[in-house]
């Protein structure tokens, strides 16, 4: 993670600053704090620390705060990105990692302000620049959230 110059740094492990570095997401669509474990080729898994001050919770659902489905799985989305970014390496500089597609998702239990997800991702099979992924989200070592997703990568233009 980060360090002063000179501290020996751990490749597997990511800090917000050097997430933002792989990932154009900005506030309040980045969805990964931290990534705490990557293999380049296979896998990679991130930290989402779920707070109150997320937006989305402001109308879903104010006397019951639940994180949307939906950016569940784009945490887990943007955790592929990375774990991509990271593979290719220097030809990933002026690429995009767009989502195409999502199947077998499931939610098994709602993710609340409090929660930290652990966002595990590993890929499954990759054709020239199509990727799929399989991915979960765990909150205290209990599975809350499941899928398996595509991607491309294209040009930024």
């Amino acid at each position: 993670m980060g360090g002063a110059a000179g501290d020996e740094k751990d490749l597997s492990q990511l800090d917000i600053v050097g997430i933002m570095e792989l990932i154009p997401h900005r506030y309040p669509m980045i969805l990964v704090d931290r990534v705490v474990d990557i293999i380049p080729g296979d896998s990679c898994t991130g930290i989402k620390n779920v707070t109150i001050n997320e937006g989305f919770f402001q109308g879903h659902f104010p006397r019951r705060p639940v994180m949307p489905g939906v950016m569940i799985v784009e945490s887990m989305a943007q955790t592929a990105a990375i774990l991509v970014v990271k593979t290719l390496g220097e030809d990933a500089k002026g690429k995009l990692v767009y989502f195409m597609t999502v199947d077998n998702a499931r939610f098994r239990r709602p993710v609340t302000p409090g929660d930290s997800m652990r966002v595990h991702v590993k890929r499954l099979q990759q054709r020239r620049n199509v990727w799929k992924f399989s991915g979960q989200v765990k909150v205290d070592d209990v599975l809350v959230a499941e899928a398996e997703f595509a991607a491309m990568i294209m040009d930024d233009l």
